[in-house]
């Protein structure tokens, strides 16, 4: 306490301070009491209000819930009447409005009042569209604009083998979930490629209540009216309203690089076409899958189902078959042997007193499943899916995408593979030989060498009639564009002289006939400036020149098509046809404007192009060349045993020379007859009868319609064949999925032809072709050599078991421990051997057929020598492991005795491992050893988990620890193993370097 200093100390001044400060020290606590309550009070009130302010929000969340149920209640009621009344609202039927696209029939158009009175039919202004306001109403009536997925099949449903039930829980689970798992995996990957591939979200402009708005694809309904311009796809089929120049491209779904012309005279629209060039409006009749393209799918989809490979119907019954042999054997010790020696009392044998009757009875029910269970090669079906996942990823990397996972397996069976042009050739013509002004020309020269007259003619026909189209590319070089055969004849134009740009702005174009399959050629109508029109021809040499009543000569003379010059001509064709050419001729006809005035009547837009009395100005042959390697492609699957069919449209001489050039038939000609290089209009004409039995006698199929190559694919199954075929237009849907192996060839292959294939071909090359026939085997081989392993460790398990329970009443092998080898050496095992590439021997055999046995007589000796080998090993260490052991006790020495036993029967399945592996790449022991360096990891990986479960997990699989000899006894019996894998590679080796 503080004194004031030089004043005297009076003790009273202290009583009076203290009692001034214990005065404030209460005042001061007061205060603070009197804030704490007041928080207090505060705190309370917050909390009624927050309580009150909770009950608000629910009561407006109630009131929400009742509104909402409400406004539901009326959507459902509003779309309950709609449903009740779409059927009158509109009086015409999808199925009809679909029928009417599909024939093209303008006349049953007219029947409907023509685009006007089917509009009134839809309720739809063919200037302002629909209101908008009834778009459920014809969702309802006519479906959406989506083509709905296939559907795939639930993986719950999985139907299971009766051996299952027996099974020890956790093996069946596991098997269960690895099986399930693994095809789950699959599945999900082709189903979202599926649906990534059908439903392609596009925005796109509709007129509706006058104004255009931008809808998606998929929200297209049946009378929108849709605006088109260049560039745009057709989204749905519909009708033409109004057009200007409209150009079409079906080349999408027909796969034909033509352009087609559309107008008043053929409205019909169908999805999936391109606007090529011009513009438009159609009115919509068919969405989804009411549209020619959903009913098409629709024809050639399936849904998956649960049908069998037959490669898993086979190891479905190797697997009934061990399971039977299992049951037996587990009943047979049961019963027989244990129950009689129960009875009987008799202990002979040195075994365990019995208990009581009911331990002895649950103890000898659970010995007997455990022997059940390991006979069963419950890992057969997740190695095969193991083995199929790796190839289908495999092949991925070869430019092949399986689309269908079940048909890596079918094409190790595959006997015959129909192929079309496209793969073997190019698909980049140009033009190598041509015909005009009465003799044969070189292509590369200038116009110098033909007369004016028909150099004009020429790239006129040229420049004007083609669906294609020339620009010049920063660098000076000259780009085409169009189908192949317009891009060839296009730079044999420039090669003329041709300037196309000036030619082009030369003449306005009267009238357009584009290329007809029907007709095989397409015609254009040029308006001369002096009154005069000019009618130009392209199309099949043969027919174009059967219209030919004139020709250009070299003096620029217009002379008579006499026999002479026919013969010439037609001599001119067939010598270019049977060099491979496709030979198309180019002709014209001059015609006076007021004549054509007159004939249509002065409208142009009726009149059909004159298409006889021509002068023929010139004949091209155009070369194709094959793909490199091709010939070794062929000649490999024929050295497999796969017969190589070619089926096109080209006139058999061409067939004939492109067969030869890929050694379908032979160089010479000399295997050509009358019943290998066939007509398809011949082929069809014959009975079914007739047809199976010239099938497997036809090599070459020309001038061939896509129901022919279907015909052909029927009499080959017929007769018991397992036939591939390759496809890349639309009309090859059918025989895409009518074939046991389909693969979708061209880059510019259509939708409908890749989800009627099983495999798509990503680069066009048939040597992929031929590298799918090589996986499919590879998988066909790593999974047989699975389930010789497989069943080598199932004979010797139960052998060893069966013994050793009927001498000491209990097995050596207990199911823990095969649940192990199974999830481990059966699930890794075939992993390490996905890891393989094909092996070289497997296309120098036939294929493999549907009827033949899985195991041949030498892999029986194979087997059985390996069985042999370990029983007598184990049956070694089980029956004289005690003087192995004799410094332990009798209880431990058994436990060790059965350790030892389980270490070396995974040591032998692991040296089992390089004994299935392929011998065809190496020509050392060492780097037979060593060639695969995943394979080795994977095998180390087993190694470790072993020496981790004996040294630390004992107690869980029922085992002790095992010391370094017992270890070096163990590793000892599975080098011998190694060793006779070993011996089998030098066998090979020296098998090989003797061939």
């Amino acid at each position: 306490m503080n004194h004031s200093i030089g004043l005297p100390y009076n003790p009273s001044n202290d009583l009076e301070t203290g009692l001034k400060e214990d005065h404030v020290e209460r005042m001061n606590r007061w205060t603070l009491a009197k804030l704490y309550l007041k928080a207090l009070h505060r705190f309370r009130h917050t909390l009624v209000l927050k309580k009150a302010e909770e009950k608000k929000q629910a009561a407006r969340k109630l009131l929400r819930a009742h509104t909402q149920a409400l406004r539901a209640a009326a959507i459902f009621k509003e779309v309950a009447d709609q449903v009740k009344g779409s059927g009158d609202y509109f009086p015409i039927e999808p199925d009809e409005l679909a029928r009417l696209t599909r024939s093209s029939d303008v006349d049953a158009l007219q029947q409907y009042g023509g685009k006007e009175g089917l509009a009134d039919l839809l309720k739809t202004d063919l200037d302002k569209g629909i209101g908008g306001d009834d778009l459920l109403k014809r969702t309802i009536k006519f479906g959406s604009n989506i083509y709905p997925p296939k559907t795939a099949m639930s993986h719950w449903t999985k139907k299971l083998g009766w051996h299952d039930v027996f099974s020890v829980a956790i093996a069946a689970a596991m098997f269960i979930l690895i099986t399930v798992l693994s095809e789950y995996i699959q599945a999900r990957q082709f189903q979202h490629m599926i649906i990534r591939e059908e439903i392609r979200n596009i925005k796109l402009k509709v007129i509706r209540a006058g104004r255009q708005v931008v809808v998606s694809n998929c929200d297209i309904v049946v009378g929108d009216v849709l605006p088109l311009k260049t560039g745009d796809e057709v989204p749905a089929d519909g009708i033409l309203i109004r057009g200007r120049s409209l150009a079409i491209d079906k080349s999408r779904v027909t796969g034909e690089s033509k352009i087609f012309h559309k107008d008043s005279r053929n409205p019909f629209l169908r999805s999936g076409w391109k606007v090529e060039h011009g513009s438009a409006t159609m009115l919509v009749t068919g969405v989804g899958k009411c549209t020619e393209s959903g009913i098409l799918r629709a024809n050639t989809y399936s849904k998956d189902t649960e049908n069998k490979t037959p490669l898993q119907v086979l190891l479905r019954e190797v697997a009934t078959f061990m399971g039977a042999v299992g049951f037996m054997g587990a009943a047979i010790v049961a019963y027989v042997v244990w129950f009689r020696d129960f009875f009987t009392g008799d202990n002979s044998n040195g075994s365990p007193e019995p208990g009581s009757t009911l331990e002895e009875v649950i103890r000898i029910s659970t010995i007997a499943v455990a022997i059940f269970v390991v006979a069963l090669p419950e890992m057969l079906p997740s190695a095969f899916n193991i083995s199929r996942l790796s190839t289908m990823k495999k092949m991925k990397a070869d430019n092949a995408l399986v689309r269908r996972p079940a048909v890596c397996e079918t094409m190790a069976l595959c006997s015959d593979a129909l192929c079309d042009k496209t793969g073997i050739t190019l698909n980049q013509m140009t033009v190598s030989e041509a015909y005009a002004g009465e003799k044969k020309i070189n292509f590369a020269d200038s116009t110098s060498n033909l007369s004016p007259i028909l150099s004009s003619l020429l790239v006129e026909g040229i420049a004007q009639n083609t669906s294609g189209s020339l620009s010049v590319l920063g660098s000076g070089d000259v780009q085409a564009s169009g189908s192949p055969i317009d891009r060839a004849i296009l730079h044999w134009g420039v090669k003329l002289g041709m300037n196309f740009d000036d030619i082009m702005s030369q003449s306005p174009v009267l009238q357009v006939l584009p290329f007809s399959s029907e007709k095989k050629r397409g015609g254009v109508a040029l308006d001369l400036t002096h009154g005069r029109v000019h009618v130009h021809w392209k199309g099949a040499a043969e027919g174009v020149l059967a219209s030919c009543t004139r020709y250009i000569g070299a003096n620029d003379q217009v002379l008579p098509m006499d026999d002479e010059k026919l013969t010439f001509f037609q001599k001119a064709i067939e010598d270019m046809a049977s060099g491979g050419l496709h030979c198309v001729a180019i002709a014209y006809r001059s015609l006076e404007l007021e004549n054509v005035l007159i004939n249509s009547n002065g409208q142009l837009a009726q009149w059909e192009l004159p298409e006889d009395d021509l002068i023929l100005l010139a004949i091209v042959g155009m070369k194709d060349d094959s793909q490199p390697g091709i010939k070794d492609s062929v000649e490999i699957l024929q050295r497999a045993g796969i017969k190589v069919r070619l089926v096109t449209h080209d006139n058999p001489q061409t067939a004939k020379a492109i067969a030869k050039e890929c050694s379908i038939l032979a160089s010479d000609g000399s295997d050509v007859t009358e019943e290998n290089l066939i007509e398809g209009k011949v082929f069809r004409e014959l009975s079914d009868s007739q047809r199976e039995g010239l099938a497997e006698k036809i090599l070459v199929m020309a001038r061939s319609s896509p129901n022919d190559k279907l015909l052909l694919v029927q009499a080959l199954q017929k007769r018991g064949k397992i036939v591939a075929v390759t496809g890349y237009v639309s009309n090859d849907a059918h025989a895409l999925h009518e074939a046991d192996i389909g693969l979708a060839m061209g880059i510019q292959r259509t939708e409908v032809v890749k989800e009627s294939s099983d495999i798509i071909i990503l680069d066009d090359n048939f040597a992929t072709v031929a590298k799918c026939f090589r996986w499919g085997r590879s998988m066909h081989e790593k999974v047989l050599k699975v389930m010789q392993q497989q069943l080598t460790a199932n004979i010797v398990a139960v052998t060893i078991n069966c013994m050793a329970a009927v001498y000491y009443r209990y097995i050596p092998l207990n199911a823990v421990q095969f649940v192990w080898v199974n999830l481990i050496i059966f699930g890794l095992g075939p992993l390490a051997l996905a890891t393989e590439s094909p092996a070289d021997h497997l296309m120098n055999v036939p294929p493999i057929d549907r009827g033949q046995t899985l195991i041949k007589y030498i892999q029986w000796k194979r087997l059985l020598t390996q069985v042999l080998y370990q029983i007598i090993a184990l049956l070694v260490i089980n029956f004289q492991g005690g003087s192995l052991l004799q410094n332990y006790t009798r209880d431990h020495a058994t436990k060790v005795k059965n350790t030892m036993i389980f270490n070396t029967f995974v040591v032998c399945q692991i040296s089992i491992e390089f004994g299935v592996r392929k011998t065809g790449i190496v020509d050392h022991p060492w780097k037979w050893i060593t060639a695969n360096s995943v394979f080795l990891g994977i095998v180390g990986i087993i190694l470790l988990i072993q020496f981790i479960i004996i040294e630390f997990l004992g107690k869980a699989f029922f085992i002790v620890r095992l010391d370094w000899k017992e270890w070096q006894f163990s590793l000892t019996l599975g080098i011998v193993e190694l060793l006779f894998a070993l011996l089998l590679f030098l066998k090979h080796l020296v098998q090989r370097n003797h061939n």
